[in-house]
């Protein structure tokens, strides 16, 4: 044993603390960006529902996405808002591990459903005349939901292994979340393989949802290069081009996250690392989706100036 047994009741998120200058730029700067991400979601949200010509496999897979991402942002930013100008930077036991399973489930549901949209541009590009078939209602409120309860299994045993280990008497987190690596280092046991397997596992989920995403690329890129025309060709794939761009920016900052030096580690940079994936992902994916994708820029106009639609009838 590292420690003298005691019973830990609460934990102390230090963050930011080590940057005790930057704190009132960082709490303005993340306090935009986090309105700015629940607008962009909010108006994704509000489109999609609002225009009947978006209630299509892709977008009701992008209204998910929508969803999941504002309540990952809202588990996490607020909290750590709150620290960057507060004194008091403590945390409950049973606070801490609730922010750990969902932050851990929102985020394994927001990969499983990037799989998925791929799986829909996939099926959508690959298979055209089957498509409806194997991409209806009922198919993809199944794919949502085994989304969520997949995403909430994975973080429920990852979270699991995380506190089923002996805490003593060390209760400081570097960072500014309950993030399971960093709480697992304070456990009072020499045995490391626990925090070997913990470190192993979100990297496996990443790697898997990774190489799949991959994978139906590769039969998509396949199937258009034997399309006829170059015109055809951009057509089609620009469909799938707001899906690519957010997966490259989601899965970027996550893979850099997760394989991440043991130099950075060594630094203590823990904290500056997940900043990317938790704050800056959840802000770009709106945008993104929002600016490069052209039914959701319509819609967007359809919203704020019916007139478009009428004359359009």
């Amino acid at each position: 044993m590292k420690r003298n047994q005691t019973h830990v009741t609460e934990f102390i998120l230090i963050g930011f603390s080590m940057f005790p200058d930057l704190q009132p730029f960082l709490f303005v700067t993340f306090f935009i960006l986090y309105i700015l991400t629940l607008m962009g979601n909010a108006l994704i949200m509000t489109v999609i529902g609002y225009d009947r010509s978006l209630h299509v496999p892709m977008y009701i897979f992008l209204f998910a996405l929508s969803v999941s991402e504002t309540f990952y942002g809202f588990v996490v930013v607020p909290k750590m808002l709150v620290n960057l100008v507060s004194d008091s930077k403590t945390i409950s036991f049973a606070g801490c591990t609730a922010q750990m399973i969902f932050f851990l489930g929102l985020g394994a549901t927001n990969c499983l459903i990037l799989t998925i949209m791929g799986y829909d541009r996939f099926l959508a590009i690959c298979y055209p005349l089957c498509y409806p078939v194997l991409m209806n209602v009922r198919v993809i409120a199944w794919l949502i939901a085994v989304s969520g309860v997949g995403g909430f299994l994975i973080s429920l045993s990852e979270a699991a292994m995380v506190f089923s280990l002996p805490y003593c008497s060390s209760n400081t987190i570097n960072h500014f979340l309950c993030h399971m690596l960093s709480v697992a280092k304070l456990a009072c046991s020499d045995d490391n393989t626990a925090q070997v397997i913990i470190s192993v596992f979100p990297t496996a989920v990443l790697a898997t949802s990774i190489l799949l995403i991959m994978l139906t690329y590769i039969f998509i890129i396949n199937t258009i290069l034997h399309f006829p025309s170059t015109e055809s060709r951009q057509k089609v794939f620009s469909t799938c081009a707001s899906h690519l761009t957010v997966v490259i920016v989601h899965y970027g900052f996550a893979a850099v996250a997760c394989f991440k030096s043991s130099i950075m580690d060594a630094l203590g940079n823990d904290t500056l690392m997940s900043v990317p994936y938790t704050i800056i992902t959840p802000f770009l994916s709106p945008i993104i989706f929002t600016l490069r994708n052209k039914d959701i820029k319509v819609a967007v106009k359809k919203l704020f100036n019916p007139k478009i639609l009428s004359s359009k009838i």
